[in-house]
C-alpha cells in the first residue's frame, strides 16, 4: 500500500546532512559522559534580542565537534503573493545557487570540501538557511551563509532550471494519493486563507513565476528585524553575536512593515470530497480546526489524540488494523500551526472496506466523547509523551530546529519542563472534556482518493 499521509515536515524533523549523521552517532555517548550522578541539566539556550530586532539563540554544546547555525525567516508559503503560489518555495530553493561573489557550483565545492552542508528550504510559515560544519570550519561556513542570505544573485538560468525541477516534482506528486489528499484537504480547511494553497504551488502557478518576483520576495521577507538566528554545538555566544552584529551593519530591513498573516477561521464549512483514481485502495484523510500550544485545551488534546490514534497502542490502530485488518496504517495527529492549527486522521484501506473503516474510526471517536478513558490508557499515553520528548533534542540539528520552533511560537525556553508537567497533570476528565469538543466525527472534513463509491 502507498504510505499514509503524515504531518508535513516541521522545524524539528527535516533532512540530515553527513555532519548531522555524525552528531547523531556521537550524541548518546556524549550525553552519558556529560550527565553524571546528580548532574543538573544545563540551560537549553542563551537568548537575546540584538539591535534591529534579530533574535539570537545559542545552545553551547562544546563536547560535540559540530556547529549548526540556522537563520529562520518569516518567508514561508503563507507569505506568497496572491498571484505567486509557490514563490516562497522557489526563492528558498534557488537562494544557494549563486551569490554576488560565487556561482552555485563554487559554493557547492567550498562547503563540500570541508564536509559540511549549506541548505535552504521553505515550509508553510517560514524559510530557513542552514549551515552545518565541523568546529574548525565554522569561519568559512559563516562566510558562505552570509553570502547566501544577504547577497544571493538568483541567476536567471538557475531560476528557470529550478522551476522545471519543481514542476517535475509536482507531476510526480500527482501519483501519490497521500499528497493529493493532503492538498485537497488543506483547501477545504483553509478557504480563502494563505494556508489554503500548497507550499510548492501548482504546475501552472510555478510556471508563471519570474526572477523579478523572486528578487522582490527576498527583499521583502528575508529581513533582519523578523529573523531568528539559532546556533548549537561547538559555538559560543560571543562568536555568533560578533559575527551577526558585523553583518547587521549591511543587512537592512525594507521600509515596509512586515507582512501580518491572519488567523484562519475556526469554523470552515464541513465538506467531503472524493478524487477519483483507478486504484485498488482508498486513501482517506479527515481534518478539522484545533488549537495552538497556548490554548488551555492543548495538553489535554495531546493526550486524547495519543489515546485515539497516536501509535500502535491507540484505539483506532488496534480496532481498525489489529482486530479487523482493514488498514496497514491508521492514525491521528495534531498540527499546532500558529495561524491555523488542525487535527488530522488518516488511513488507507481496500476500496470495498473504506466505509466500514471510517465507521469504526467514528465509533471510537464517539466512544471517547461518551466515557472516560481507562487509567491504564491514560498512564500509557502520558508516559509515552513524556518519555519520548527528549528524542526531539538528541542531535545538534534537532536542537536548532526545536529552538526555532519555540521562538516562532512564543513558547519560551522553559517549554520542555512545562510540557512534561502539563502532560503529566492531564486527567481522564480532561480527556473526556476535550474529546467532547474536538472528536465529533461530523465536524471533520474528509477527502478520499480512490474509486468512486
Amino acid at each position: 500500500m502507498t504510505a499514509v499521509p503524515r504531518p508535513p515536515a516541521s522545524l524539528i524533523d527535516r533532512g540530515r546532512s553527513p555532519s548531522r549523521r555524525l552528531a547523531r552517532a556521537l550524541a548518546p555517548f556524549l550525553i552519558l559522559l556529560a550527565a553524571g550522578p546528580g548532574a543538573q541539566a544545563a540551560p537549553l539556550a542563551h537568548r537575546e534580542v540584538l539591535p534591529g530586532g534579530t533574535v539570537l539563540l545559542v545552545a553551547e554544546r562544546p563536547a560535540i565537534p559540530i556547529a549548526v547555525v540556522s537563520v529562520y525567516l518569516r518567508a514561508g508559503s503563507a507569505y506568497d503573493p496572491a498571484d505567486g503560489d509557490g514563490l516562497a518555495n522557489l526563492t528558498a530553493s534557488v537562494i544557494t545557487r549563486g551569490t554576488a561573489r560565487r556561482g552555485g557550483p563554487e559554493l557547492d565545492r567550498a562547503i563540500e570540501f570541508v564536509g559540511g552542508s549549506l541548505e535552504a528550504g521553505a515550509a508553510r510559515d517560514g524559510a530557513t538557511v542552514s549551515l552545518s560544519v565541523l568546529r574548525k570550519d565554522l569561519a568559512l561556513g559563516l562566510e558562505l551563509l552570509t553570502e547566501v542570505l544577504i547577497e544571493p544573485a538568483f541567476p536567471d538560468a538557475e531560476v528557470k532550471r529550478r522551476i522545471a525541477d519543481i514542476q517535475g516534482g509536482l507531476r510526480r506528486a500527482e501519483q501519490s494519493p497521500g499528497t493529493v489528499a493532503s492538498r485537497a484537504l488543506t483547501r477545504l480547511l483553509y478557504p480563502g486563507h494563505p494556508y489554503g494553497h500548497p507550499v510548492s504551488g501548482t504546475i501552472e502557478s510555478v510556471g508563471q513565476l519570474t526572477r523579478e518576483q523572486v528578487v522582490r520576495f527576498h527583499r521583502a521577507h528575508y529581513r533582519p528585524d523578523t529573523a531568528v538566528v539559532v546556533a548549537a554545538g561547538a559555538v559560543t555566544v560571543a562568536e555568533i553575536r560578533t559575527w551577526l552584529l558585523a553583518r547587521l551593519a549591511v543587512w537592512k530591513p525594507p521600509a515596509a512593515a512586515p507582512t501580518v498573516i491572519p488567523v484562519a477561521s475556526i469554523n470552515p464549512p464541513v465538506e467531503s470530497r472524493t478524487i477519483a483514481r483507478d486504484l485498488t485502495q482508498a486513501t482517506i484523510l479527515k481534518g478539522r480546526p484545533a488549537v495552538t500550544q497556548h490554548h488551555p485545551d492543548y495538553f489535554p488534546l495531546v493526550v486524547a489524540n495519543q489515546i485515539l490514534g497516536g501509535g500502535s497502542s491507540s484505539r483506532v490502530y488496534k480496532r481498525v488494523r489489529d482486530e479487523r485488518g482493514l488498514a496497514y496504517s491508521v492514525g491521528s495527529w495534531l498540527s499546532p500551526a500558529p495561524f491555523g492549527p488542525s487535527m488530522m486522521v488518516s488511513l488507507q484501506t481496500r476500496t470495498d472496506e473504506a466505509a466500514e473503516a471510517v465507521r469504526l474510526i467514528g465509533e471510537e471517536m464517539r466512544r471517547m466523547q461518551q466515557a472516560p478513558v481507562s487509567a491504564a490508557e491514560l498512564d500509557l499515553a502520558r508516559s509515552y509523551l513524556i518519555g519520548s520528548f527528549p528524542l526531539r533534542l538528541d542531535t545538534t540539528g534537532k536542537v536548532v530546529r526545536f529552538l526555532v520552533g519555540l521562538e516562532e511560537s512564543g513558547l519560551g525556553l522553559d517549554y520542555p519542563d512545562r510540557y512534561k508537567d502539563r502532560v503529566g497533570r492531564v486527567t481522564a476528565a480532561d480527556v473526556l472534556r476535550v474529546a467532547g469538543i474536538y472528536f465529533d466525527p461530523d465536524r471533520f472534513s474528509t477527502v478520499t482518493v480512490g474509486k468512486e463509491p
